[in-house]
Formats: C-alpha cells, structure tokens, sequence
C-alpha cells in the first residue's frame, strides 16, 4: 500500500560514509520526532511535531516514473531519490552548512498501479496527488520550507496544490524548465501538472524560465501568449542575451521553486539534452537569487535510466543543488 515512509536514524546511519577528523551533514540533519517536543508517527506526520523541529528545512523523497510514463517518457526517474539522498549526507558538515538546518523526513513507497495501460497509469498518478499533497500542506503549516526530490514533474501539482491550500490561494511558480508542462489535462501525467494547477486555481502566475522553442508545441505556445498568467523566456532567447531579471522582479512573495533536471545540458533524464543550461548556470541562479521561495523541486533526474543509461553525476548534482538552496535561504 503506498504511504510515506519516516526514516528512523538507522535509516540515516547506514547511508554514511564516516571519516575520522570529519563530519558529515548526515550526521547533524534532524528526523521527524528526534529534536525536543516531537513525536514520530509511522502513521502520518501532524503540524506540531514538525514545528517543534529547530529545522527550517524538510527533505523529502518522491521515487516514481510512473507519471514519466504516463506522459510516454522513459522510466528511470523513480533512481534520483536514493543516490541524490547518499550524496547529500556525505556533503561535509562545516562552516558554510551545518546539517542542522535540515529535517530529513522520508520518502513516498508507492506500488505499481495493477493497471499498466495509459488509463491505468493516469489514475495512479492521481492517486500519487492525493498521497502527496496532505503532507506538503503539513510541513509549509508548520512554517517549514519543503525541498522535494523527485520523481517525475507530474509531482509539481501536488506540490503547489498542498502550499496553496495553507495560504488560501493560488500561488505563483518559477519553473526552470526546457517544457512548459502545460498539455492538455487528459489524465494526470509529468506533461500536465501546471495545467491542472492552474485549471483548479492552486496556480496563479506561472513564469517559465529556459524553454526550448523546438520542444513545446504550437497549442502550448499560443496558451502562453494568450494567458497573462504565463511568462515564458526561452533558452534561445537566453543565447542571444535575454534579461532574466524582469522576469524575477516580476515574482510575487509567495513563490515556489520547480527545477526540471532535463534543461540542464547533459544531465540524464527521460528528456536528456545536448544543449541547455550549463550545471553551474542553475547553482548561481539559486545562489544569487534575492527570493526566497516557498519550496525547491527538483524532478525528472535520473542515475539508471531503462533503457540502459547511467550516470552517477546525477546524485551529486542534486545535492549542490540542494545545499544551494538551504545556503541561499539562511544567508
């Protein structure tokens, strides 16, 4: 039965690699029910246990393709949790980032849908909607920051959807991505997750930030040109000197951070390119960044793919992203 699985510190101490004369963030982040006045549940989390928590930040895992699938990619982004996760606890705890400042809650166990057709995928993303979003509405109550690794990016609705309800309206999204995810709502799928966010009004304005003009079609584009809600500024816009500043300015208070690993040059993924961002074009807009969001996604990234492809890059890279993100928020 699919549930959230809370990670005890045998969880944690088994992913560490120690050293001696050195101290691994693995070794300071925080778990649900571990700091003073919280208590753990394998049943569910509640909102007083998290704010109990001196962490500020809340890792959490989502391991599936099955909304990938859905959206006729290649599996293999269900790998990015795990490895992402090993990388980052055995990130050196020191001046620049304690580990403190991190909670690591867990990560969604989630079964293969009996139902293995299109229809039969559709469903059990929105079946993943329904798991996810609960517990991101508890952890944003808390006052806490959810960083989420994913996973495909059918898991942005869910996501936005959990942080609107805390605010009691819609929300506005950066995405940096190579896709605007905006196809039709046919069935909940890694295409579509800003188009229902939008279509139940969890979503108001959406900026898009690096699309690729050969990679969203020709419905998708006249959506962003006809709907004030959508900015968009292309990466072959960017090539030939595309202001990215406007469009930050532009961004309201209440914001959340999607990062789609398949804009980013080279990175394994079910839509891997040969031209996009480069690794370290992501980290500076992360770590420049005046905003300080809502929450941090990073989807779609992949260490195996099924089709044989592999790289062990992936994990690490998430894990500068990740440490990025808390540096950026805490400086």
């Amino acid at each position: 039965m699919d549930n959230l699985k809370i990670y005890s510190q045998g969880d944690i101490d088994h992913l560490i690699i120690a050293r001696g004369g050195e101290i691994k963030l693995g070794e300071k982040v925080n778990l649900y029910g571990h700091d003073e006045g919280a208590s753990s549940s394998h049943n569910g989390i509640s909102v007083e246990a998290l704010k109990a928590s001196s962490s500020k930040f809340i890792l959490l895992g989502i391991p599936e393709d099955i909304g990938v699938r859905a959206n006729l990619g290649i599996a293999g982004a269900a790998s990015m949790w795990r490895q992402s996760l090993f990388a980052f606890l055995n990130t050196q705890s020191n001046r620049f980032l304690n580990g403190a400042e991190v909670l690591v809650l867990g990560h969604f166990e989630i079964d293969e849908p009996e139902d293995s057709s299109l229809k039969g995928l559709r469903n059990k993303v929105a079946q993943i909607d329904d798991l996810v979003y609960p517990v991101i509405e508890k952890i944003v109550a808390a006052g806490k920051i959810p960083i989420v690794i994913g996973g495909g990016h059918n898991n942005a609705y869910p996501i936005i959807k959990g942080t609107s309800l805390v605010y009691k309206s819609p929300i506005t999204v950066l995405n940096v991505d190579a896709h605007a995810d905006l196809r039709e709502p046919e069935g909940r799928h890694s295409g579509n997750g800003f188009s229902y966010a939008l279509k139940e009004n969890y979503l108001d304005n959406y900026f898009m930030y690096g699309l690729h003009q050969n990679y969203n079609n020709e419905a998708i584009l006249n959506q962003i040109d006809t709907n004030p809600k959508l900015k968009a500024v292309f990466f072959d816009d960017i090539l030939t000197g595309a202001n990215f500043t406007n469009l930050m300015n532009e961004i309201g208070p209440v914001a959340g951070l999607e990062i789609d690993m398949d804009c980013i040059q080279n990175v394994l993924s079910s839509a891997e390119t040969p031209s996009g961002f480069a690794v370290n074009d992501i980290r500076k807009l992360i770590l420049t960044s005046a905003k300080k969001f809502s929450y941090l996604h990073v989807s779609e990234g992949a260490t195996r793919m099924l089709d044989g492809r592999v790289s062990k890059l992936t994990a690490k890279l998430v894990a500068y992203l990740v440490s990025d993100f808390v540096k950026a928020h805490i400086s």
